[in-house]
């Protein structure tokens, strides 16, 4: 993004969330919104040949507050760090807590706090992975703030996408939020565990995901119990 246009930018960004964009600027905010897509896929392509460089494997994970996006990379970090030199990149609004727990468990990790922004962007990943010594790593996994609706907006360079929700969030879930599952290689459906007790009808929550995206595949876990992170490793091809 060039820096003269930044303040206008985020104007009409702001007008166009809170629905107030005037029939006069609409056709800016549009072309606006396009050159910045644009502008961030240029750059997601370049992250994708650097990665790939450095033969490293990368997963963006994106997915709701709660719905178990950190446990779950906890727990793959923990099952391969004898195996491959892990980094893991945190986004959230604030803290870094999720990626002190990460830490924890043997990834190098770096923490984006984006403050009033809903989702990482390319512009995020690439200010990191310049400043790493990339021949230090093998894996490269990227959680994203916690929501279901911006991170569809940037695609980030990465290999592959994982969308992880929980049967906690309701059987509707998946059916309210179709762009991310287009969007993403693997659906994870987490919490398993607790079926029985909140009766959530997983079958529709994957029979969602599968009219969304044919060619998506759906994976059941429970990262608190370890149900199905091998399978879900064994699908990362990993």
């Amino acid at each position: 993004m060039h820096e003269n246009n930044e303040e206008e930018i985020s104007r009409i960004k702001e007008l166009e969330s809170i629905n107030l964009a005037s029939p006069e600027i609409r056709d800016s905010v549009v072309s606006t919104k396009k050159s910045i897509e644009k502008e961030n896929e240029l750059l997601a392509s370049k992250i994708n040949t650097t990665l790939k460089t450095h033969n490293i494997k990368s997963f963006d994970i994106v997915g709701a507050i709660g719905a178990g996006k950190t446990e779950i990379i906890s727990q793959i970090v923990e099952k391969l760090y004898t195996k491959y030199k892990i980094l893991v990149i945190c986004g959230d609004i604030i803290t870094r807590v999720d990626a002190n727990r990460i830490e924890a468990h043997n990834a190098d990790t770096v923490q984006i706090n984006t403050g009033r922004e809903c989702a990482l962007n390319a512009y995020h990943i690439h200010q990191i992975i310049k400043n790493k010594d990339l021949n230090k790593y093998d894996l490269l996994f990227i959680e994203n703030v916690g929501n279901l609706i911006c991170p569809s907006d940037f695609i980030l360079g990465t290999d592959k996408r994982i969308v992880v929700v929980s049967i906690t969030e309701g059987e509707w879930v998946i059916e309210k939020h179709p762009m991310l599952f287009k969007m993403s290689d693997i659906a994870v459906i987490n919490k398993i565990d607790l079926k029985e007790r909140l009766g959530t009808n997983v079958d529709k929550m994957i029979n969602d995901a599968k009219r969304i995206n044919p060619n998506i595949e759906i994976i059941t876990t429970s990262a608190k119990k370890d149900t199905n992170i091998d399978k879900l490793i064994s699908h990362m091809g990993l």
